[in-house]
């Protein structure tokens, strides 16, 4: 089954991104490859811009191991687009975010998807906890999931 456009309503934390000329491709429209690095974009910000993550000196740092995306409208240079960003299971070690673009002032998403961080240790790369603060900060934008 086809996943549904969520609305802005189902995001807790929104924050605007620039397109740029380069992110266009030969068919004219915002290339696939970039929407991920919106993603990273947004749930990075959010974490900086919080002061839960100092990305030169934190013990743990957070890797992607998955991430997936679904396209529902083209997104084109010189629009404005903002990413929504949820949280929608916060373990020990990891975190699953929910994140939806939202084209100039539109309701429903011309994009959303996941992006899973287990965060590590900065030196040995192996599995550690999420920092208190940062956890209080992620459960903020926590949102309950419903079975489909």
């Amino acid at each position: 089954m086809r996943p549904q456009a969520k609305n802005r309503s189902d995001f807790k934390y929104f924050h605007p991104i620039s397109t740029r000329w380069m992110d266009n491709d030969a068919y004219g429209h915002v290339n696939n490859v970039v929407y991920y690095s919106w993603f990273d974009t947004v749930v990075n910000q959010f974490l900086i811009a919080n002061r839960v993550l100092d990305i030169e000196r934190s013990p743990v740092i957070g890797l992607v191991i998955e991430t997936q995306c679904n396209y529902f409208a083209s997104v084109t240079f010189p629009e404005r687009v903002t990413a929504g960003l949820r949280v929608t299971k916060l373990g020990k070690s990891s975190v699953r975010y929910e994140v939806g673009i939202f084209r100039e002032d539109e309701d429903t998403a011309s994009a959303q998807g996941h992006f899973v961080h287990v965060y590590v240790d900065r030196e040995s790369r192996r599995p550690g906890t999420i920092p208190d603060a940062m956890r209080a900060l992620l459960q903020t934008i926590e949102v309950e999931q419903h079975p489909a």
